[in-house]
C-alpha cells in the first residue's frame, strides 16, 4: 500500500513504475470536479478510472475486498473518507468470491490487523493484490465524497 496525496506526488514519483505516474497524472490534469460520474478510459482496459459520488457509512457496513488483477487508485476530491487497510492474511473468511467475474472477492468484517487511512481531498491510497481494502468508511458520520478509482491492470506495472 502506498498513501500519498497530490500535492506531495512530484518529489515521490520518480520512486515509482511509468504506469503508476500515468495513472496519477490523470488525477493531476483532470479537474476531477468537474468529471462525469462512471468510467473514464486512460490506457485501454490497462488503466481506467471510475468517478463517483457516494455517502460513507460506518465501518460495520463496508466490506472488506481485494482485487487480483487491477490494483486501485483510491483518490478523495471532496469530502473525508476512511479506507480501512490490512495485509493479506490466512485468517480473512471470504464472503462473496467474484474475482473470476468482476476482479472482487469480499470478506467478512473481521479483519486482523487493520488500520484506519483517514483521506482528506488530495489525498489517495494505492492497493496492490496484497492489500485488503474497506473503502467508504465514516468518519464522523455519514458524509458525501466525490472520488475517483484508479484501476491499472497488474500486468501493465
Amino acid at each position: 500500500m502506498i498513501f500519498s496525496n497530490l500535492k506531495t506526488w512530484d518529489n515521490e514519483k520518480s520512486a515509482y513504475s511509468e504506469t503508476i505516474r500515468k495513472a496519477v497524472a490523470f488525477l493531476q490534469e483532470k479537474d476531477c470536479s468537474k468529471l462525469e460520474e462512471g468510467k473514464h478510459v486512460i490506457d485501454g482496459d490497462k488503466i481506467f478510472a471510475n468517478v463517483m459520488d457516494k455517502v460513507t457509512e460506518s465501518k460495520e457496513k463496508r466490506a472488506p475486498e481485494a482485487h487480483i488483477k487491477y490494483i486501485d487508485i483510491q483518490y478523495v476530491e471532496s469530502g473525508i473518507e476512511v479506507i480501512g487497510f490490512a495485509k493479506m492474511s490466512d485468517e480473512l473468511v471470504v464472503a462473496e468470491d467474484s474475482l473470476e467475474a468482476k476482479d472482487l472477492i469480499k470478506y467478512t468484517n473481521e479483519v486482523p490487523n487493520e488500520v484506519d487511512l483517514k483521506l482528506l481531498p488530495g489525498d489517495f491510497g494505492i492497493f496492490f493484490p496484497d492489500d485488503v481494502h474497506r473503502p467508504l468508511c465514516a468518519f464522523d458520520g455519514p458524509a458525501n465524497v466525490r472520488k475517483v478509482v484508479i484501476k491499472v491492470a497488474v500486468d501493465a506495472l
